[in-house]
């Protein structure tokens, strides 16, 4: 049965691109369009939808109100259009339930493969039913006493589809005496990560910073990966490259978490949240290859359990937990 989808945009041109592109991917149909909020909520409340793109940007109701509106009466999953202009209000849809979010580009004509591609993966990842998660085996499980007592040096947080949410979370819940620094790459677009670093630092007690090249690596401080950057890291620095990028991805949380291992080894603790596809499952063999702790978000409270979920299939996973109890767990450690 095809993934139905619904097209808010007050745009005709726009509905008319997204709505082409969406019904020209296998498995998905456009089955409504609307111009604005308030069309939208009704055809919500009388047809069956799987999924529903929305512009941030609309006059009168705009994607910020409509999707408050939409959480309130119905559970389908929503996936924002945003521009880059204002970072900030995808960044609090994120917050507000948004499962993920598209960026526009300035002249879709010229990029509509690549708008089609990110379509594709991320409104079949949020929509279509996540493998069964494997669980940590006994071996895994009788490591945890030893490993949990030890003195971490750093941690490294990697997400995708459903990170921004459980970011601000984790961040936020984080004590004002942490004693060692955190890594976090996040799959966002150049811009966004601004915005991520700037909610995460005023939601936290402790200091976040968008990374910077050559930016000295300070206990206590968080810092995020910027868009379209690999973070890797060296003694006693943060640095950025344009490099290849890996899974299709850039910032690539393997890039930073085979980094971190090199340095940190048996002091490093790896976490993978909520994310479309494989990143970092091969960085978190590495930590464990030098005799670190790793971590996932089980497949209960991710958006999408693609990454956590191919981590334990590797086998490296030490802790299989919910976003709170990841948490815990984690202000355990680094106190």
């Amino acid at each position: 049965m095809a993934i139905r989808v619904m097209v808010v945009d007050d745009s005709a041109f726009m509905r008319k691109i997204i709505s082409d592109t969406l019904n020209d991917i296998e498995g998905v149909q456009v089955v409504a369009t609307a111009r604005d909020g308030k069309t939208a909520l009704g055809i919500i409340e009388r047809e069956h939808l799987d999924i529903v793109t929305l512009d941030v940007e609309m006059p009168e109701m705009d994607g910020l109100e409509t999707l408050k509106r939409i959480k309130a009466i119905s559970k389908v999953p929503v996936m924002m259009l945003s521009s880059n202009n204002k970072p900030e209000t995808t960044i609090e849809a994120l917050e507000l339930g948004a499962l993920d979010f598209v960026e526009k580009p300035v002249d879709i004509r010229t990029n509509i493969r690549e708008i089609k591609r990110e379509l594709e993966g991320k409104v079949k990842s949020i929509v279509m039913e996540n493998e069964e998660p494997v669980q940590p085996t006994g071996h895994m499980a009788k490591r945890q006493a030893v490993n949990v007592t030890r003195n971490f040096e750093a941690l490294v947080i990697g997400a995708s589809t459903g990170g921004p949410k459980a970011l601000v979370y984790l961040v936020s819940k984080l004590p004002k005496n942490l004693r060692i620094p955190v890594f976090i790459v996040q799959h966002m677009p150049r811009g966004f990560t601004t915005s991520l670093a700037e909610r995460m630092d005023k939601e936290s007690a402790v200091k976040v910073v968008e990374a910077q090249d050559g930016m000295p690596i300070v206990p206590g401080t968080v810092y995020l990966a910027p868009g379209d950057y690999h973070m890797v890291l060296t003694k006693g620095r943060v640095k950025l490259d344009t490099g290849d990028k890996i899974h299709g991805v850039r910032p690539a949380v393997d890039h930073l978490f085979n980094t971190a291992a090199d340095i940190y080894r048996d002091r490093l603790l790896g976490v993978v949240l909520t994310g479309m596809g494989k990143d970092g499952a091969d960085g978190m063999v590495r930590i464990k290859d030098y005799g670190g702790y790793n971590m996932v978000q089980n497949k209960e409270t991710c958006t999408v359990y693609g990454m956590p979920g191919s981590a334990v299939a590797k086998g490296v996973v030490d802790d299989v937990l919910s976003l709170e109890d990841l948490s815990g767990t984690i202000n355990r450690m680094v106190r």
